[in-house]
């Protein structure tokens, strides 16, 4: 445990310590903002933050991949990697240091757009539920999207890379359920296939939580995503220190 929170009291520093905290803290908000009040916010004419979280999977694309692209990346291309691992940790205990700090920037994050909850209250009687809910479902969605980042991180020294990779494979989990997609595999796979493809949909797993109701299943499955990628970071990371 002592390993895991020098890890993590290390990165937050690396984080707050140089302007990526927060530009993208910066960033994040105005886009928020700027998505939710120029979209269909006021032609609703009711009290929901249902426009506001409907843009997060698309915004958390290209944000989320922009924190974890450093992660190791910068540690490779640096070297200090191996200064890290000469210090009485074990892989586990860096790896999750590593992904809770940047997860608690994207927590910072969401808690800052607390305002735009005070907002709905102000202009009408908002149902608790699908806002709670609906920021539970960004926290594990940007968790899940970490967790992949984390990973492409680690496979190449160029953070560019890692962030186009990151973007990448998020983007696929995110459209496996898209009716476009489904309609083109539907016509040379077989139904089960296409219906396993569908299970794995970001989109489709945090549309569900959205609504306001938080299914086991839906929450199983996003915390057993970011668990097998944080293991795979973990198996990968191994390799190379044994190399």
């Amino acid at each position: 445990m002592n390993g895991f929170t020098s890890v993590f009291k290390r990165e937050i520093k690396a984080y707050f310590s140089t302007p990526l905290a927060y530009v993208f803290l910066v960033v994040f908000l105005a886009a928020c903002g700027q998505l939710t009040f120029m979209d269909d916010f006021f032609k609703m004419r009711q009290a929901s933050m249902q426009v506001f979280f409907s843009n997060m999977p698309m915004l958390f694309i290209f944000l989320v991949p922009a924190i974890a692209m450093r992660l190791w990346s910068e540690e490779r291309r640096s070297n200090s990697v191996e200064l890290l691992f000469s210090l009485p940790i074990t892989t586990t205990q860096a790896v999750l240091g590593k992904f809770f700090a940047a997860w608690s920037v994207l927590v910072l994050a969401l808690a800052l757009t607390f305002p735009m909850v005070l907002t709905v209250a102000y202009l009408g009687d908002p149902d608790c539920g699908p806002i709670i809910s609906g920021y539970v479902g960004s926290l594990l969605l940007a968790g899940a999207y970490l967790a992949i980042g984390s990973f492409f991180s680690i496979l190449t020294r160029s953070q560019v890379i890692a962030f186009v990779l990151g973007v990448v494979f998020c983007w696929l989990f995110l459209y496996l359920g898209s009716p476009q997609f489904m309609s083109l595999i539907s016509s040379f796979m077989p139904m089960g296939f296409v219906e396993a493809m569908e299970s794995l949909s970001f989109q489709t797993r945090f549309e569900s939580i959205q609504r306001g109701v938080l299914e086991f299943r839906d929450l199983l499955f996003f915390l057993l995503l970011i668990a097998g990628w944080l293991w795979a970071n973990i198996i990968l990371l191994e390799e190379r220190r044994a190399a």
